[in-house]
């Protein structure tokens, strides 16, 4: 019985403990990005009152005689700043109400289990950011913010925490105690030379925590004579330190004031729940920045906004882990200032779902995780992306959300129905005529970078624009012709041969232009070569496998030379991925003379080729997310692949096509810094990531469509290069047998498939660097669609009929496979895997 009741004991312990795992976790995550508005703020000091305790209702009211109890602050009122009505978030106490006036967030429910007096997990603050902050007022709330704060900026002049007395005569004096000690230190000040060069510095805060009302509300209730008679001390004592701080400066009209309350109070003298006297209260703000009086009605926003608002006024970055939205409203600026404010107030908010999320992912199973679809990353990129063009454009008002456009669309719609169905049209004309809608909404909500792109285009001479426009329409018929003659994407390669010399990037960069001009001849001599009829030539296929690994023995002794940037793991990856391509060169081998013997396949052959196969998929995933290195590691894993596939000359074609695209990445580059965008880094020092700098968002220009031509052009030489399925006649079974001899139509289906895909992802993948050097989406071939959409046939042979119809049909499944070439690309591009433990990072 002792044993069992322990046991019961020790079980509702764990379900007591458990609660706290579960529910009173903390929400707060650390590793964001700071984000910094970057127009230059209007204040360069911010002083801050709080006055602990202080009701709405009992500052704005009048007395019985009808006289205000705060005249100083009814005067900021009625002729210098902006008011308000700030409402509290429950628990109504002064240390989640300070960190949310000051840090931007709410409650940290894991402060149940923790702690009562400070804050126990380590947050950003107001504070924490600005370059200097002097504080007075009570230890238990300075104390909190001083110790969050990193360095050695924060300084806190308190009183003993036996003046905190409910008993006490009088507790004025523990607000007259903050208003002396200041003026005491400014006048100390005008004698210390360093302490006069801070306090003469940008981005500093002044603090003033004012105890006393809260304390005479606890001790004779918020109705009493003791409690609106503080208010009057705290409003003499304003009045003088904003006296003395416009002598010491002189009245430069750089500061910026603001007056609030962390909470308020109940009628008999509590707070700590959700009553309207607990959550509402007073808000008055005015100096450098803040709108002067209007004739509007009091606005009411959280405390928590008030973070942004004050980091905005002085230049700071936003508390990182604020929730609070700025209250664009109270701000005496620019559109363009308050658009920008906005804007990096929206970014700084989406950084700590970008972290959450994170975090959430590599904490459960990839298929139990579910990303919240409403803020994808897509959508993210997308109303960043819109909000970031309509503040170039000085159209800021548009960079509000609106629905008048998706409401017109629905209009049309029903409109297009309504005509249909009184006509009795077949069902098949409803999907005709009711898809456009849809599209051309898509289309309409990128107006603004469409008519963007439309005003840079004019900007052009009108010769240079139809010279332009003549090359771009030829380039869309070479495309389209090369589906019927291989030998126009020659033709294609060879003019691209000659770009170097139109943009004078001959004269900028030779060497690469050299390297240029090199490749793209040698590429198109590839759409040449016979498609049907051919013999296996092994030799060929290992003497791809042998350049490759000369390739790889040059670029392992230029990393080990960067021995700041090469590690162990990636010496062992980088090895292993060459022997990877000297197994494909053996397997090849021994696998063709076995057949030529009628032995069959080698089952060892069979095995290392299925593992070879399947490691390139995962071994690019490891090597490092730098340009270079994840690119050339991605080369190395599938031209092994590529090689086990391969009978002939086309084992070659991979490694030229790739070293293309590594010319062409390096080619771009220069191009953009030839156009005058400077970029800041070179091609070897870029990282590929998940998170793209949403500040390089830019317009489209003209070099953005041949960019894309670029892309579908060299998508379309992956396609038909080698003529892997160029005719029927073209697919050659022995391209499979490392694999499997025995006939599996489904499965030698997917493995063709599989090497026709391997030229096309190196493609995409080079075209994720390319974005990445000159943020550029890519949403180009529909014109060859639609090109192919009139050459369809309904008359002639069936060969006529059948080909028009595969063809339309080919560069339709182009569409669709591009998309989701698109999403391997990034994932090969972007993700890696760590066989070992992260470190881990903590932000003070």
């Amino acid at each position: 019985m002792l044993l069992f009741f322990i046991l019961g004991l020790l079980v509702h312990f764990v379900f007591f403990g458990s609660i706290f795992d579960i529910y009173f976790t903390s929400p707060l995550v650390h590793g964001m990005t700071p984000q910094l508005t970057p127009l230059p703020p209007p204040a360069k000091r911010l002083v801050l009152f709080v006055a602990d305790g202080l009701r709405a209702d009992t500052l704005y009211e009048l007395d019985e005689n009808g006289n205000t109890r705060a005249p100083f602050i009814r005067n900021i009122i009625m002729h210098e700043g902006s008011w308000g009505i700030s409402h509290t978030r429950v628990p109504t106490e002064s240390r989640p109400g300070h960190v949310a006036l000051i840090a931007g967030f709410y409650e940290d429910v894991s402060a149940v289990a923790k702690g009562w007096k400070e804050n126990p997990v380590g947050f950003d603050s107001l504070i924490n950011e600005s370059r200097y902050t002097w504080s007075w007022g009570s230890p238990d709330i300075l104390t909190m913010f001083a110790k969050g704060a990193s360095g050695d900026h924060v300084y806190a002049y308190s009183y003993d925490a036996d003046n905190e007395d409910f008993g006490a005569q009088d507790v004025t004096k523990l607000d007259t105690w903050v208003f002396d000690n200041m003026k005491e230190f400014f006048h100390a000040a005008r004698n210390n030379q360093s302490l006069f060069s801070k306090l003469n510095e940008e981005k500093i805060v002044f603090f003033l925590h004012l105890l006393g009302i809260d304390t005479n509300g606890h001790a004779h209730r918020p109705t009493s004579r003791e409690y609106k008679d503080n208010i009057k001390v705290v409003d003499e004592g304003m009045k003088e330190i904003v006296s003395m701080l416009e002598d010491f400066y002189g009245n430069d009209g750089k500061t910026a004031f603001i007056f609030t309350s962390d909470h308020g109070m109940t009628d008999w003298g509590f707070h700590g729940a959700g009553h309207p006297s607990e959550t509402l209260t007073p808000f008055v703000t005015w100096g450098a920045g803040i709108k002067y009086p209007q004739r509007v009605s009091a606005q009411k926003f959280d405390d928590a906004d008030i973070a942004p608002l004050m980091a905005s006024l002085i230049g700071v970055p936003f508390p990182l882990n604020s929730v609070g939205i700025l209250p664009v409203d109270y701000l005496n600026n620019t559109d363009l200032f308050k658009a920008e404010s906005m804007f990096t107030n929206a970014v700084q908010i989406l950084e700590q779902f970008k972290v959450k999320m994170t975090q959430k992912k590599e904490a459960i199973l990839p298929f139990f995780f579910t990303p919240f679809k409403l803020l994808s990353e897509s959508k993210q990129l997308n109303i960043l992306r819109k909000a970031r063009s309509y503040i170039k454009q000085r159209k800021y008002d548009e960079a509000k959300p609106s629905h008048l456009l998706s409401c017109s669309f629905i209009a049309v719609g029903v409109l297009v129905a309504f005509f249909l169905l009184i006509q009795d049209c077949p069902w098949t004309y409803y999907i005709y005529c009711l898809l456009p809608v849809p599209i051309w909404y898509a289309v309409l909500r990128e107006f603004q970078v469409i008519q963007d792109f439309v005003i840079s285009l004019l900007t052009f001479p009108p010769s240079q624009l139809a010279g332009y426009l003549f090359i771009f329409t030829l380039g869309i018929e070479v495309l389209v012709l090369s589906f019927f003659y291989r030998y126009m994407l020659t033709a294609g390669l060879i003019a691209f041969a000659c770009w170097p010399f139109i943009t004078q990037l001959w004269i900028r960069a030779k060497s690469i232009s050299l390297s240029w001009i090199f490749f793209s001849l040698l590429l198109a001599v590839f759409p040449l070569m016979p498609v049907v009829g051919r013999k296996p030539d092994i030799f060929l296929v290992i003497g791809a496998g042998s350049l490759v690994l000369l390739l790889s023995l040059c670029v392992l002794t230029s990393l080990i030379k960067r021995k700041d940037r090469f590690i162990n793991e990636e010496l062992l990856l980088h090895l292993f991925q060459m022997l990877s391509i000297a197994l494909s060169m053996y397997v090849v081998y021994s696998t063709h003379h076995s057949l030529l013997k009628k032995q069959g396949l080698p089952f060892l052959n069979q095995i290392i080729s299925w593992i070879i196969l399947a490691s390139s998929f995962v071994l690019p995933l490891l090597s490092p997310t730098s340009l270079f290195e994840r690119l050339f590691s991605i080369l190395l894993s599938w031209m092994s692949a590529y090689l086990l596939l391969s009978t002939g000359y086309e084992a070659l074609f991979p490694l030229v096509l790739s070293c293309l695209m590594f010319v062409w990445i390096q080619m771009e580059q220069e191009t953009l810094q030839q156009s005058g965008v400077s970029y800041r880094q070179k091609v070897t020092s870029l990282q590929f990531t998940c998170n793209l700098d949403i500040t390089q968002f830019r317009h489209l220009y003209l070099d953005d469509i041949r960019r894309a031509f670029f892309l579908v052009f060299f998508l379309v030489t992956a396609f038909f290069g080698t003529g892997n399925i160029a005719s029927v006649n073209s697919f050659d079974l022995a391209s499979v047998y490392c694999f499997l001899t025995v006939f599996s139509p489904y499965m030698m289906g997917a493995l063709m498939m599989w090497k026709i895909l391997i030229p096309f992802v190196l493609v995409m993948c080079a075209f994720e660097a390319v974005q990445l050097t000159t943020q550029l989406s890519s949403k180009s071939h529909v014109f060859i669609l639609q090109h192919f959409f009139f050459l369809v046939k309904d008359y002639g042979s069936w060969l006529e009929i059948g080909t028009s119809i595969s063809h339309y049909v080919i560069v339709m499944s182009m569409t669709i496979v591009l998309m989701l070439l698109n999403g391997l690309a990034h994932l090969l591009t972007t993700k890696k895997l760590e066989l070992y433990g992260k470190s881990k990072s903590h932000l003070i």
